[in-house]
């Protein structure tokens, strides 16, 4: 069915969790396709930075999905998408990431944290508690939540990988002593469970069957959780659609889009069309060059590492992208920036090579984890702004540079993490090309 679109203003819930690997994901996929499935216009939002989840989100309701960070974005960029991602809904449920408190050192309401976004908006929290090797134990979690952030209003929780009736009700006599209402109850269920990879979820377009994995996971909240207490749990606002953007760099912009470049946050691609640009879709795997009528061309990040082999056989695209790249800026963000580069080395110590347009090589055979916000100031102009520009971004990647660290005459920018600490020069520059490991959320 599709959904029934309203005027009315949106309110907002967060589905939240103690920590990582509790079962936000699955939950809020459920309650997504289910109430779209009743008639309802609900839109999805994911806390912080991911690009996985969203895509799921959207194909579950049939709408985009934003990212909302209180750390990357400021007070009106982040209102802004948070308006435009509820705009014409009834019901806007946002997924948060990691645990509800987690984030950075910083200012209240600036930490990155999912508690930052409820309490900003007034959204009360549902919390999903794994109750997997607990039983009324489970309930002090659930008070602790309830007791640390006053700025904050626990709605209920949805328990999640319950073993048993039994189990349920020893979890639900510890949640009664302490007054938390239990919307639903979703048993173990290895069937539903979404594939992963090595940043996290198989992305939305790849997996197998996805609207028949949402139809079941759908089934299984109709089954399992009380979706009418949900929808009367949702509360708070969500602020009317605004302008909010962040400068195109082009007014014609060629995005590489496929499965080997696909991260990019929805909230900066709908940004750019608001200030008026273009956005031209081109695939590198299907050895398409950047269309020649643009004025810039973005590399996104995704996973090229997979697909090393394709690209550097994709002479089309490589030799389009070095033409282009000799009177237009290209910008590349992670994968995008290794790409760019003059070699990748996939997993299986297999070298590949890339563009050449920027001196670095980098590798996946020697994996370690660099995770992290990044605030910037770019060193020189280009694609992302004049020399002296401030930018938030973040890093997520398992890749290692090969190559030496970039001097003053060839970074992109002057890099410190969300507490101050320099990581020192990042990424590169080199005539109209640019690229870096951290993918831009805002401006600073």
């Amino acid at each position: 069915m599709e959904p029934v679109v309203t005027a009315r203003p949106a309110r907002g819930l967060l589905v939240a969790a103690a920590r990582s690997g509790s079962g936000k994901t699955t939950v809020t996929l459920a309650l997504l396709r289910a109430l779209r499935r009743r008639g309802l216009s609900v839109a999805g939002a994911k806390c912080g930075p991911d690009y996985i989840d969203p895509a799921f989100h959207a194909a579950a309701t049939g709408r985009p999905s934003y990212n909302l960070d209180s750390f990357a974005m400021d007070g009106a960029l982040l209102d802004a998408v948070a308006g435009r991602a509820g705009a014409e809904a009834d019901l806007l449920i946002a997924e948060g990431s990691m645990g509800l408190f987690d984030g950075v050192v910083a200012e209240e309401g600036r930490s990155g944290a999912n508690a930052d976004i409820a309490a900003r908006y007034g959204w009360p929290v549902v919390l999903v508690l794994d109750v997997s090797g607990a039983a009324q134990s489970a309930a002090a979690t659930a008070l602790g939540v309830r007791a640390y952030d006053p700025r904050l209003t626990l709605a209920g929780v949805i328990l999640n990988k319950v073993a048993s009736p039994r189990h349920r009700r020893l979890v639900e006599v510890g949640l009664a002593r302490i007054g938390v209402p239990v919307l639903g109850a979703v048993p173990r269920e290895a069937a539903l469970v979404l594939p992963e990879r090595h940043l996290g979820l198989i992305q939305a377009g790849e997996t197998a069957d996805l609207d028949a994995r949402l139809d079941r996971l759908a089934d299984l909240a109709e089954a399992s959780i009380d979706l009418d207490a949900v929808v009367a749990a949702a509360g708070g606002r969500v602020p009317e659609p605004a302008i909010g953007h962040l400068p195109p760099p082009g007014q014609r912009l060629a995005v590489a889009r496929d499965a080997a470049f696909s991260f990019v946050y929805p909230h900066l691609e709908a940004g750019w069309r608001a200030a008026g640009a273009e956005i031209v879709p081109f695939s590198p795997l299907a050895d398409e060059a950047p269309p020649a009528g643009c004025d810039a061309c973005w590399l996104p990040g995704g996973y090229p590492e997979l697909h090393a082999g394709r690209i550097a056989a994709a002479s089309r695209f490589l030799d389009g992208l070095r033409a282009f790249a000799e009177t237009r800026p290209v910008h590349g963000e992670c994968g995008g920036y290794m790409v760019l580069g003059e070699s990748l080395e996939d997993a299986e110590g297999t070298t590949h090579r890339m563009a050449g347009l920027l001196p670095v090589a980098t590798s996946y055979a020697k994996r370690r984890l660099h995770l992290g916000y990044r605030i910037a100031t770019l060193v020189g102009g280009g694609a992302l702004g004049p020399a002296g520009q401030g930018l938030v971004g973040h890093e997520f990647h398992y890749a290692s540079e090969l190559t030496p660290p970039p001097g003053p005459d060839e970074a992109l920018a002057e890099v410190t993490d969300a507490e101050g600490r320099s990581p020192g020069l990042a990424g590169h520059r080199r005539g109209r090309v640019s690229g870096s490991f951290f993918h831009l959320v805002g401006l600073r």
